[in-house]
């Protein structure tokens, strides 16, 4: 999202660091992951949508439909490796979150450094994964944080393949959370199967032309 309040010496910091980070060629000992989460609301059908038809129109949907609960999904994205992971859960919560975590920093045994790219949620703190894992969690010892500036999450990669996600599977309805799950999960298997990578062409250059000139106005 595009907002952007005030031009702060601390939002140009944090930019310059992501995009600084961004630049960096690949480098399996110390990869850059970037991670969000999306809420999607499960409904179900109360009607039957109408099928692809010969005349060009698409699949065709009721405007009624009936509320079956909510869930998160947690994305998270290597965009110079071409690995992401994906995962359906309950919530949000720190706990859920430091779970997720967890399973992205058992992707990379053997990296020196993990880089993880996050918005400034809450739940995305060190304080408060320190309050939900153990202190001698591995995590702690292999995780470097990185965060966007305020109102800034468009900088955060993981809002890229988010939209892939959407345009791809979950911009629809779901019936029950299984369906979403069994369609998450077949998405996630076939976009690492290709290793799709996002070619991200905002450079600190490009920020600095757009930028500088607002900050000393």
């Amino acid at each position: 999202m595009w907002c952007i309040p005030k031009v702060t010496p601390e939002f140009l910091k944090r930019m310059y660091a992501l995009l600084d980070l961004y630049a960096l060629a690949w480098n399996p000992a110390e990869p850059v992951v970037c991670v969000d989460e999306k809420h999607k609301q499960i409904l179900a059908h109360v009607r039957d949508p109408l099928p692809l038809g010969p005349n060009g129109h698409g699949i065709r949907e009721d405007d009624h439909y009936k509320r079956k609960g909510s869930a998160n999904i947690f994305v998270a994205v290597n965009p110079l490796e071409g690995w992401r992971l994906a995962q359906v859960t309950d919530h949000r919560k720190k706990a859920d979150y430091a779970a997720f975590l967890q399973q992205v920093v058992a992707h990379y045994p053997n990296a020196k450094k993990i880089h993880i790219v996050a918005d400034n949620l809450n739940t995305h703190s060190l304080k408060a994964l320190h309050s939900v894992l153990d202190p001698d969690d591995p995590l702690f010892n292999r995780v470097e944080l990185h965060f966007t500036p305020t109102h800034a999450s468009w900088l955060n990669q993981a809002e890229v393949e988010i939209g892939v996600m959407d345009q791809q599977c979950t911009g629809r309805r779901f019936q029950d959370r299984q369906e979403l799950e069994a369609e998450v999960a077949a998405w996630l298997s076939e976009r690492n199967r290709q290793q799709a990578r996002i070619q991200w062409g905002y450079t600190r250059a490009k920020a600095e032309a757009k930028f500088e000139p607002v900050a000393v106005t």
